[in-house]
């Protein structure tokens, strides 16, 4: 289920820069029919994170505010995908004979700013993303969910948070 979640959650934002990329080139009469990519970067992405949890990545800073966890998260898998990346990219070098060094030099020669600009893509899907799932780690499994999709109103839900003591009479 969590795998499911995390493909939704990805597709939706890479699917909406798919979209922008294209609306974007239009301008410039450049036609854009990428748009299944954002779907498959989702896919490779949500088994990513999945390894990256069972690996433990980004754990240590959970007792410290909620921003810390968060923004730490953030940063490991942003640099754990960029990893993998790099990786696929040399093992699909390797798989159509061009060897190692020529997985590099592919590499060398890709665009930096879409590199850069994947790079800040990944990383700021990831903050909301990794917001939500320490938020539910530290409210407990599935009260996010019930949160946003239960019917009684928001106001209706009792907060024993920081600074929600009752004025005195």
């Amino acid at each position: 289920m969590e795998y499911w979640v995390n493909f939704v959650y990805l597709a939706c934002f890479f699917c909406a820069f798919t979209w922008y990329r294209r609306f974007i080139l239009e301008q410039y009469h450049i036609s854009y029919l990428h748009y299944g990519i954002g779907l498959i970067e989702a896919l490779i992405l949500a088994k990513v994170i999945l390894v990256g949890d069972f690996l433990h990545l980004g754990r240590g800073l959970e007792e410290r505010r909620l921003i810390v966890p968060t923004l730490y998260k953030t940063v490991m898998f942003t640099l754990f995908v960029g990893l993998f990346a790099v990786l696929e990219h040399m093992v699909g070098a390797l798989l159509h004979g061009k060897g190692l060094a020529g997985g590099w030099q592919e590499l060398a020669g890709l665009n930096k700013y879409e590199l850069f600009a994947r790079c800040l893509v990944t990383f700021f899907t990831f903050i909301p993303f990794f917001a939500f799932k320490e938020l539910g780690r530290v409210i407990g499994a599935g009260k996010i969910l019930e949160l946003f999709f239960r019917k009684k109103s928001a106001r209706s839900v009792p907060f024993s948070g920081p600074g929600s003591e009752q004025p005195a009479h």
